[in-house]
């Protein structure tokens, strides 16, 4: 008997009939329990994703550019709430979870934070053994208020900027300033409309100028005129109805600020058009913009033995406008607290005066009457810095007077200009010296031809603009 039973045992454990629905079964119950975890494990992932997009959301919008001009951080707490409660009304979530915002203000820039903890109710819990599954997460943005600022913008209105906008100006100057189109003497064959106010007494007989406004010709001044214009009187672009005013009246609407301008012209010295005042104010002095008379070619005023153009004195026009620039605040609506200060270059970059001696202009050659040509010196540059003041400079490229650019090579441009300017308008000493002078990313240039409204208009955007940021 106990043979027969021992036989039958090993026959049956020898048996491989039925294993799979035998294993398929004792496998049933962890397979179900881990499908069941993955299940809600993934809808509880799912859920915390839309919920970090909510957060996202929460955060970016308490920093807007409205939001930071609020004092009261009840404010943009509740702001910041009702934001994440509208994304945040998700289906299988065992009730709408309620954030926690913090709000960090120092000085010009808040940082916001926005976390939660939610549950994600589970499909299977049985399962795990709960009904939900906590998730949680947290976003932060930084931004900092765009500040309340005084804008100085100095103009170059010097001779040079009286250059033909494009090449085809530049052409059609000399063309029409060629013997054949004026008497023998004044400024023959020349690309600059240089405003000459005693043609008759070297030998011409019209104003360059007049003969670019008869034969409706661009200048660079002309081009500099009109984004001015554009910054201070009339933008068509603005992002935000109801706006009237130029860029910059715009601009103080989107960021909540207060802007003040004052227009200034330089070329011998600095030329006040208009004081610190309202951009509205400023702008009706723009059509004051000209470019500066001289009394004949190799004089720019009527002296005795009058021997040289010289008209511009870019750092002296920076020193005279530092002397009335007041120390610059924070730009903040804090009481006491004063708006930030900024200077807008806009020139061709060269130095055109009378110096002392060849030790106050090391960077350029001395003709006998002192005269000094050369980029900008940056030491004014660097003092205005120092003060907290920022520089915007728009470098209006200092087009190469030569061949086969234009038809006929400039001579003085040759031997004064071109060793600054090379290898090219962008890259030269000229270009280099405005790029430091200028503050960090406050920096532009547009080539003659090019669309100085659209360059100036964007530079002052990025002076002005504040931007928020996810920090994480």
């Amino acid at each position: 008997m106990k043979l027969m039973l021992r036989s039958a045992m090993l026959r049956f454990a020898r048996d491989r009939k039925a294993n799979v629905a035998i294993i398929f079964a004792l496998m049933m119950v962890p397979t179900i329990f881990l499908l069941g975890m993955a299940l809600d494990y993934t809808l509880a992932l799912r859920k915390r994703e839309q919920l970090n997009a909510a957060a996202d959301a929460a955060a970016i919008a308490a920093v807007r550019p409205a939001m930071l001009t609020q004092s009261d951080t009840t404010v943009v707490k509740a702001t910041a709430e009702a934001v994440f409660a509208a994304k945040a009304n998700l289906p299988g979530l065992s009730a709408v979870p309620t954030p926690t915002v913090t709000i960090v203000d120092s000085g010009l820039a808040r940082t916001i934070t926005v976390s939660y903890t939610a549950q994600s109710t589970n499909n299977f819990p049985g399962v795990l053994g709960k009904q939900t599954w906590q998730v949680a997460g947290s976003a932060t943005a930084r931004a900092s208020s765009a500040p309340n600022m005084n804008f100085y913008l100095l103009m170059d209105d010097s001779p040079s900027m009286g250059i033909g906008a494009t090449t085809t100006d530049i052409s059609n100057l000399i063309k029409y300033t060629a013997p054949a189109y004026q008497s023998a003497g004044g400024s023959q064959n020349c690309g600059f409309a240089c405003h000459e106010t005693n043609i008759a007494h070297d030998g011409g007989t019209k104003d360059n100028l007049a003969i670019a406004r008869q034969r409706n010709i661009t200048l660079r001044i002309d081009l500099v005129t009109s984004a001015v214009n554009q910054l201070l009187n009339s933008w068509s672009n603005c992002p935000q109805s109801g706006v009237s005013g130029g860029v910059m009246q715009c601009m103080s609407a989107l960021n909540n600020t207060t802007y003040k301008a004052a227009l200034y012209t330089f070329d011998l010295g600095l030329n006040a058009l208009a004081t610190l005042t309202t951009p509205t104010s400023a702008g009706t002095q723009v059509s004051n913009i000209a470019l500066m008379p001289v009394a004949y070619q190799n004089c720019v005023v009527v002296t005795t033995n009058c021997k040289t153009d010289n008209g511009t004195d870019i750092a002296g026009a920076l020193k005279s406008l530092n002397d009335v620039m007041p120390t610059p605040g924070l730009g903040s609506n804090a009481s006491g607290d004063t708006p930030q200060e900024v200077v807008f270059l806009v020139t061709d970059g060269v130095e055109d005066k009378i110096v002392s001696g060849a030790s106050t202009c090391p960077n350029a050659s001395l003709a006998s009457n002192n005269r000094c040509q050369q980029p900008l010196d940056t030491t004014i540059c660097t003092t205005i810095k120092n003060r907290g003041i920022k520089i915007a400079v728009l470098y209006t490229e200092y087009l190469q007077l030569k061949t086969p650019n234009i038809p006929v090579t400039n001579s003085w441009y040759m031997s004064w200009v071109d060793p600054y300017n090379e290898p090219t308008s962008l890259t030269g000493t000229i270009a280099q010296k405005l790029q430091s002078c200028a503050s960090p990313g406050f920096y532009a240039s547009v080539q003659t031809g090019g669309d100085i409204s659209d360059a100036l208009t964007n530079l002052f955007i990025k002076v002005a603009s504040s931007t928020a940021s996810l920090v994480q």
